[in-house]
């Protein structure tokens, strides 16, 4: 999917079970509009950022794609505000 007006943005926040973080993190990567993923620390094991045309997109992207992910627990997705991304 070539993303040419990116209106869309958020990020998503995902734990999942130990020690799988490397696998998801690969999965993560051939998901549409997907633009970096991050391994991080705290209380969630990986940070994605999502940039896509519409919000109906990345909807679809995050429930039907990353959530469905293997060893995705669970995830909090943080949507931009329209003109302020």
């Amino acid at each position: 999917m070539r993303l040419t007006n990116i209106l869309a943005k958020a990020f998503v926040l995902i734990n999942c079970e130990l020690g799988s973080e490397k696998q998801v993190i690969d999965d993560l990567k051939s998901v549409d509009c997907v633009k970096n993923t991050y391994g991080v620390f705290g209380a969630f094991d990986i940070l994605v950022n999502l940039e896509c045309e519409r919000h109906e997109d990345l909807r679809q992207m995050i429930t039907g794609k990353i959530r469905r992910i293997d060893n995705v627990r669970s995830t909090i997705t943080l949507m931009g505000i329209e003109g302020q991304c």
